[in-house]
């Protein structure tokens, strides 16, 4: 089952529920000490996209970053790729990147500009020891949605992305035999990092609740999370505990919990919004992309890709063409009220984050979305 989300340029009335576990897929988070804490209270424009007679309340992001040993550089472009004032921003370098990459990371962070009069990005000080198919990913990932609850509290989707991800649109515009192996995830125990053990032992199917498989990548809507976090029902935790030790968790605890609860089963889109390739038949992980997948990228109409080699050609071919970004800078928006003669950056002046600018970019996303949601499809691929 995959799921999806709603583009950050579009908000539509019956896009507000909408939670979007597309292919879902999870991120990697678990004991954090944050070195650069603090998002401070949202500028009082930032509430909406205009006079609320006129425009409707433009939504705000709320991204999740990982990345590993040398990764720096990495999420660095990424965040630069994908970074918007009026977004919020976690960044995490796992417990395998030296801390000298990850004091790097944060040092650059607090060095910007623009970062420092937004407030809105954050860098993970203590890392956690993450095992890509086990339980502390979720963990790890859950953690961060606790900590972007209570430091980022005004925000409406949650993205998470790796530093093999990028975006491919301006910020304006599985299976049962994976239920029945036990397995020991060493991240809970241990300090190094090594593969998931398999017991044994076998168990059974079960059977108070049907289990679902994604995308370990999600867009997910702040209520919902809100639900998983705080649990006034106990189906999070209920699901928490059994997902402990089920091979490729992060595959499934989000899709399971929403796909198991009438409040949520109904609100979901089966696609993840990204794009990505896959030998036939598929193996674990999607093909690298190349320069020979940009035309199919542009074509799909998704905001985001996966996965891609560092530095690759195919990235500055993003970059130039699609983000219309140049090295070492912020993706240009409405926002962005400089200069940009002679070279000059124009996002070192910024205007107001509660103005976008539509693109041709824009206008393909919004052609994806109107597909998912065609009312003759649309419903029957729900939670199947």
């Amino acid at each position: 089952m995959k799921r999806s989300h709603i583009p950050p340029l579009l908000d539509r009335k019956w896009l507000a529920p909408l939670l979007i576990t597309s292919s879902l897929s999870l991120l990697l988070f678990l004991s954090f000490s944050l070195i650069n804490a603090k998002f401070p209270p949202p500028a009082s424009g930032f509430s909406g996209g205009g006079s609320s007679s006129e425009l409707p309340r433009l939504p705000r992001l709320a991204y999740l970053i990982t990345g590993t040993k040398d990764d720096g550089a990495r999420v660095k472009r990424l965040l630069q790729a994908v970074y918007h004032p009026r977004n919020y921003y976690l960044i995490h370098l796992d417990l395998e990147a030296p801390e000298g990459e990850r004091l790097e990371l944060a040092r650059y962070v607090k060095s910007e500009g623009v970062v420092r009069e937004f407030g809105n990005v954050m860098v993970i000080g203590d890392a956690d020891l993450v095992t890509a198919q086990g339980p502390t990913m979720i963990a790890s990932t859950l953690h961060a949605i606790a900590v972007l609850l209570k430091r980022a509290k005004d925000w409406d989707w949650f993205i998470n992305l790796s530093a093999s991800d990028y975006p491919l649109v301006p910020q304006d515009a599985c299976r049962v035999e994976r239920a029945r192996p036990i397995i020991i995830d060493p991240g809970l125990y241990h300090l190094k990092k090594s593969g998931v053990f398999y017991a044994k032992e076998r168990r059974s199917l079960p059977a108070s609740f049907k289990l679902f498989m994604g995308s370990a990548w999600v867009v997910l809507t702040k209520p919902f999370l809100e639900f998983c976090v705080w649990g006034w029902d106990n189906l999070p935790r209920t699901l928490l505990m059994y997902y402990t030790n089920f091979l490729s968790s992060p595959e499934g605890y989000f899709h399971t919990v929403v796909c198991n609860h009438k409040d949520y089963q109904n609100t979901t889109i089966n696609h993840d919004l990204r794009y990505s390739r896959w030998d036939n038949p598929p193996k674990q992980h999607p093909i690298t992309l190349t320069m020979e997948h940009l035309d199919d990228m542009v074509r799909s109409g998704a905001p985001f890709a996966r996965k891609f080699e560092k530095d690759d050609p195919v990235l500055n071919r993003i970059d130039k063409e699609l983000l219309m970004r140049l090295d070492g800078r912020f993706t240009p928006g409405a926002w962005c009220m400089g200069s940009s003669r002679a070279g000059k950056d124009p996002c070192l002046v910024s205007g107001s984050p509660i103005v976008v600018k539509p693109t041709l970019s824009s206008r393909r996303l919004e052609k994806l979305i109107a597909n998912l949601l065609d009312p003759e499809t649309f419903r029957g691929k729900q939670c199947k």
